[in-house]
């Protein structure tokens, strides 16, 4: 079970959206994970196709325990989105950038594992902010390491534990995070 560190930082009140998925098996996490590139895709033309929006990003905090299958979602949704290099953890690096070419424009995509910071002054020092404001896909294991800093995401994946399998409860604080959530 998580513990108070790794609970969301967001107000609950504010949730848009909430759902659960239960991943039984490595299938149903890439299943899932195909469905939530092709939402990044459909909110991204959705951004594109109104006169003079640019897409704004999107905050995907990645929360649970080690072993729950944070980066194996975020490599599953990587691939989704057509990687095809290698995907590394950034639990050294910090942070991996990834630029993928879509139909409509390139994808910048950063993923961010936060689990070796100590303070949240780490991540301020850091400089990562710039990442965040670049309407760039931003996909943050451990983000309860930064404490309050990150604001609240688009949307917040807590992944537990189940049996042999896994749970993802996805919850959507912005509408562009509602909209992904809804195509899910």
């Amino acid at each position: 079970m998580l513990d108070s560190l790794t609970r969301s930082f967001a107000n609950p009140s504010a949730v848009l959206l909430e759902r659960r998925f239960d991943l039984p098996d490595e299938d149903a996490t890439l299943a899932f994970s195909g469905r939530f590139a092709q939402a990044i895709q459909q909110a991204r033309l959705k951004n594109s196709s109104t006169a003079n929006e640019r897409f704004p990003g999107l905050q995907v905090q990645l929360i649970g325990d080690l072993g729950t299958g944070k980066t194996t979602l975020v490599r599953a949704t990587l691939r989704s989105l057509g990687h095809e290099g290698r995907v590394r953890s950034p639990t050294y690096t910090l942070v991996e950038p990834y630029s993928l070419a879509t139909e409509t424009s390139p994808l910048e995509l950063y993923h961010f594992d936060l689990y070796r910071f100590a303070d949240p002054a780490e991540w301020a020092d850091a400089g990562f902010r710039e990442y965040f404001d670049a309407g760039a896909i931003c996909l943050v294991e451990w983000p309860q390491r930064a404490g309050g800093l990150l604001g609240v995401p688009d949307l917040e994946f807590t992944l537990e534990q189940e049996g042999e399998g896994r749970v993802l409860t996805a919850r959507a604080f912005s509408e562009t995070g509602k909209s992904c959530l809804e195509s899910c």
